[in-house]
């Protein structure tokens, strides 16, 4: 089991801080997995410029995620 987290926008995009979900693989594989829930999710999901983190460090879609990692999703930040 891993605890996906998701921030700002998106969060309020998909009506969730956070999900518990069974997986293990990459990236890609987990966006491509929670994709498949709705239109909504695919869009969101499906944006080039989403950023993910796997225990609070920032990674690529090939990345691979194992039992027990924080997954968290979030938009690109911009600040002056």
């Amino acid at each position: 089991m891993i605890k996906v987290l998701f921030f700002a926008k998106l969060r309020e995009a998909l009506g969730t801080a956070s999900l518990d979900v069974d997986y293990a693989g990459s990236v890609a594989g987990l966006k491509a997995q929670l994709a498949l829930r709705d239109s909504r999710w695919a869009e969101q999901l499906g944006q080039e410029n989403l950023l993910c983190a796997i225990n609070q460090q920032v990674a690529p879609d090939e990345s691979e995620i194992s039992n027990g990692d924080e997954v968290a999703f979030f938009p690109p930040v911009t600040g002056g």
